[in-house]
């Protein structure tokens, strides 16, 4: 996959340091860490992250603007939501909920981190393949 072939992002490096929290491969490129932390995510067909929440004592949570490919987005006990290029997902701190890839293309957003007070990411259970698979 060439670096620019899915979007005008940079896929970035191998998300080896996450590697744990997701199934399939990952990328990461940060594009910014002033002001507010955004990167964009790259997955590979079929990758998908781990159930998790984004955790902060105020503020906090995360902002997905889709840049490129299909995906999924799913909040705990709600339907899974597809995801397009053009799509935001607004999720507030202490959501759980998962996103990735859908199972036969690339996916691409940028992640944008909202500020918060005391924030961390509590990560979860892995999203179930039979649970995923019915996506489709």
């Amino acid at each position: 996959m060439e670096q620019n072939a899915l979007s005008v992002f940079p896929i970035g490096e191998k998300n080896d340091a996450f590697a744990q929290y997701f199934i399939g491969q990952s990328y990461l490129a940060q594009l910014s860490r002033e002001q507010v932390g955004i990167f964009n995510v790259t997955f590979e067909p079929g990758c998908r992250n781990n159930w998790h929440i984004h955790k902060a004592a105020s503020g906090g949570g995360q902002i997905l603007v889709c840049v490129a490919g299909e995906g999924w987005y799913q909040e705990w006990g709600r339907p899974a939501r597809r995801l397009r290029p053009g799509d935001v997902v607004n999720i507030p701190a202490g959501v759980k909920h998962w996103h990735g890839a859908a199972a036969d293309t690339w996916f691409q957003h940028l992640a944008i981190e909202v500020p918060g007070e005391d924030g961390g990411t509590e990560w979860c259970e892995a999203v179930d393949d039979a649970a995923y698979r019915a996506l489709e």
